[in-house]
């Protein structure tokens, strides 16, 4: 039992079909600055590395940094 912290931070980006596609990144720097996460996703949609289902990437859509505090209160017997 213990409790656990994680952070990621959460690329979302337009796609030509008109739906949003996520990229989840684990562990992000703590000093992340916007201009940063925004030049990555500017050179993920300039390189067309990524089809979806919803099509190609097209534009920023929303950067979030989640952090998760997880607490677990019981864990089964190990056998």
């Amino acid at each position: 039992m213990a409790i656990t912290t994680t952070k990621v931070v959460r690329l979302t980006f337009t796609t030509t079909g008109g739906k949003t596609f996520s990229i989840t990144i684990p562990n992000p720097k703590d000093d992340l600055q916007q201009t940063e996460a925004v030049a990555v996703m500017n050179s993920l949609i300039e390189s067309d590395l990524f089809l979806t289902a919803g099509g190609s990437l097209l534009g920023i859509r929303d950067i979030k940094v989640v952090d998760t505090q997880t607490n677990d209160l019981y864990d089964p017997p190990q056998v």
